[in-house]
């Protein structure tokens, strides 16, 4: 049996705290509950998981350059790196896989410095506004970028 495929799921600065953390912006799951929540919808999917979570850009842009050859796809939420990150959209496009970025709140309604993502810049697709719920619509992004079919 072949090996099940691995999406590589990065979260950036202050993730940790989803919960807790300004939550009129980004609810109340937490990480682990986004995690869980994935690893189920991965499975259904035919996909395993690896999920991190990082404050720091330079261990970022190194997942996503172990990422080239070790996993299918990318799932990223930068968290504030999606404004500031040239780093990370550099590593992004030495990537060959589909790339899906995800924040949880809608960064088009909320303050003009949050209107520009380099990430984007280098994405596959963006799925934005949604909460926790945008990383499943991730995964199923990615199934259909992969030509996996949609589970019954």
């Amino acid at each position: 049996m072949p090996p099940v495929p691995t999406i590589l799921i990065i979260n950036g600065p202050n993730l940790n705290l989803l919960g807790t953390r300004e939550p009129e912006h980004y609810g109340r799951e937490t990480l682990a509950d986004i995690e869980a929540a994935c690893a189920r919808r991965a499975a259904a999917l035919g996909f395993g998981i690896d999920f991190r979570q990082s404050n720091h850009e330079g261990e970022i842009v190194t997942w996503i350059q172990e990422a080239r050859d070790r996993t299918a796809a990318l799932i990223l939420n930068a968290g504030a790196l999606t404004h500031t990150s040239i780093a990370i959209l550099d590593a992004l496009r030495a990537v060959d896989m589909p790339v899906v970025e995800v924040h949880l709140s809608n960064i088009h309604r909320r303050e003009p410095f949050r209107h520009k993502s380099f990430v984007s810049l280098a994405a596959t697709g963006v799925i934005c506004g949604f909460g926790g719920i945008g990383y499943e619509l991730a995964l199923e992004a990615v199934a259909l970028a992969l030509g996996r079919e949609r589970p019954a």
